[in-house]
């Protein structure tokens, strides 16, 4: 299936840093696709979006303020980083959005060893990454996962 472009600016920004109106363009796209779409009913706001360490990377059409795809990166109290929260806007599926903020955000990440909690369904899009599964597989909220791991 070929897609048509749409050209998208790489935003990055520290999660006290945010202005409302990205906060709230962020949480509409993760809600839209994770509680609506998926049909999966949870807590999206964890109290994590707003720590000193997360850092939030979407990327936005040119003229738009809202994300067509995003991820979330935390840092964890061991020395890992998280990912987390990786969504594209169904229009914006297929376009390589997902794969250009995984490059980002590890860019950032560096050395330092990273996790993640995969849809079981992504698991190989992950393992381009240098990910591999570190346990069995699990439900959360409905939704079967992978919890997985790269040591770079």
């Amino acid at each position: 299936m070929r897609t048509t472009p749409i050209p998208a600016t790489l935003r990055r920004q520290w999660g006290l840093d945010l202005s409302l109106e990205q906060l709230y363009a962020i949480l509409r796209l993760r809600q839209d696709v994770f509680v609506v779409e998926q049909n999966s009913v949870y807590c999206d706001v964890d109290g994590r979006d707003l720590e000193r360490g997360t850092r939030h990377f979407w990327l936005e059409a040119e003229g738009s303020h809202d994300p067509l795809a995003y991820l979330r990166l935390l840092e964890e109290p061991d020395g890992t980083f998280r990912i987390g929260r990786v969504v594209t806007a169904r229009m914006a599926r297929g376009r390589g959005f997902s794969r250009r903020l995984m490059e980002a955000a590890l860019a950032d990440v560096g050395d330092t060893p990273c996790v993640l909690d995969a849809q079981t369904y992504v698991a190989d899009f992950y393992a381009s990454f240098g990910f591999v599964p570190e346990g069995a597989e699990f439900i959360e909220d409905g939704i079967p996962h992978l919890r997985m791991r790269r040591i770079p």
